[in-house]
């Protein structure tokens, strides 16, 4: 098939650190190129793919600190794709969904994978006017707001199988890995840390409109628990990956309705479980006493903590396998294509056009960009 994965344009594909949506991106491209379909990846131009890459920014726009309107580069990217749009089999959105206009105009296959938390009051009318539009949740937990809306799938999240190290012999230290806001409780991490006696990692972005919550709410208590708090700041690459494997448990003290929670399924790829509120997609990503533990409030997660030695670290990797490797992921995603496009016929692919340069010089095919 020829498809196109069109990506926002906030991080690279894949993303330096943070950045669950970019991630999940370049999971299922690059499962669909290794599979012999025929991808291009509309993203940032810092983004590293094997699939064809059109470059909607120079870099990721929140590592630009020369953007400051980042709708202006998204509209663009919309065009861009318009201008190509039939040369494809199906489009599959990632970002916002300001396409819905141009889709309906344009009449092509095309799909919208919903990455956050959707609002009534805000999402509601919005897809009651475009109650035409395919869309996939990530998990049944997310739909709930708006039932009525047209999900054509659910589909979980998926991690390569390979891509974060199995480690039997934690360090003996909790984890917090995410993005520092209010509805994630870092500081609920602390307390129950705190409780349980054991010492805490922090490792998480600030991004601009939470920097008040941190400096007001999280930096003090980061001062007053200096002695068994460890704040790390954003965290990727292998060091990120060392923290999840090394970590006895996670910790996910949600307030409000996780959507996904991807960080989950990459503690579990560790071996690592999870403690998580009962809150969001977490009773559907959790195997109580198999891959974690889901509890209702603070006391229960201390005695987690205090219990989490009893959960077999090769049975957490174990379910993990089972149900969140981007392979499944892949799958599901294929077989919604097919449906979606029903007997496809040829797209219109003139093999001699390419896509003007969009920024700087072309690259090639694999590790960079190139013009297509």
């Amino acid at each position: 098939m020829r498809i196109a994965q069109i990506a926002p344009l906030y991080e690279p594909v894949p993303p330096l650190a943070y950045g669950a949506t970019e991630r999940i991106v370049h999971y299922l491209t690059e499962e669909l190129v290794r599979r012999g379909h025929d991808v291009t990846l509309f993203a940032s131009g810092d983004s590293r793919t094997s699939a064809a890459l059109v470059a909607g920014c120079e870099r990721g726009l929140w590592r630009d600190s020369s953007a400051w309107d980042t709708s202006c580069h998204h509209v663009r990217q919309l065009e861009q794709v318009a201008r190509h749009a039939r040369e494809f089999d199906i489009l599959h959105f990632h970002g916002e969904p300001i396409h819905f206009p141009l889709m309906r105009s344009l009449g092509c296959k095309h799909v919208t994978t919903m990455h956050g938390l959707m609002l009534a009051h805000d999402h509601g009318p919005l897809l009651r006017e475009f109650a035409d539009a395919p869309l996939v949740a990530i998990s049944e937990s997310q739909r709930k707001p708006l039932p009525e809306a047209n999900w054509v799938r659910t589909i979980h999240h998926g991690i390569p199988a390979d891509a974060l190290p199995f480690d039997d012999a934690p360090r003996g230290y909790l984890l917090f890995l995410g993005r520092i806001m209010p509805g994630k409780r870092p500081d609920l991490a602390i307390d129950i840390a705190r409780r349980a006696q054991m010492p805490l990692k922090i490792a998480g972005v600030v991004h601009p409109g939470e920097r008040e919550y941190f400096q007001k709410t999280i930096k003090p208590l980061l001062h007053q628990n200096a002695a068994f708090v460890d704040y790390l700041g954003e965290a990727g690459g292998p060091a990120r990956s060392r923290l999840l494997s090394q970590a006895s448990a996670l910790l996910l003290p949600l307030e409000w309705e996780e959507p996904f929670g991807l960080v989950a399924i990459e503690a579990m790829a560790c071996g690592t479980p999870v403690i998580a509120f009962r809150r969001g997609a977490m009773t559907e990503i959790i195997e109580d006493n198999v891959s974690g533990r889901l509890v209702d409030d603070i006391d229960g997660a201390v005695a987690a903590a205090g219990q989490i030695g009893s959960i077999d670290r090769r049975a957490c990797r174990r379910a993990f396998e089972s149900r969140f490797t981007a392979a499944r992921m892949a799958d599901d995603y294929i077989e919604l294509y097919t449906s979606l496009c029903g007997a496809l016929a040829p797209a219109t692919h003139d093999q001699t056009r390419r896509y003007a340069p969009s920024l700087g010089s072309p690259h090639t095919r694999g590790a960079h960009a190139r013009a297509r």
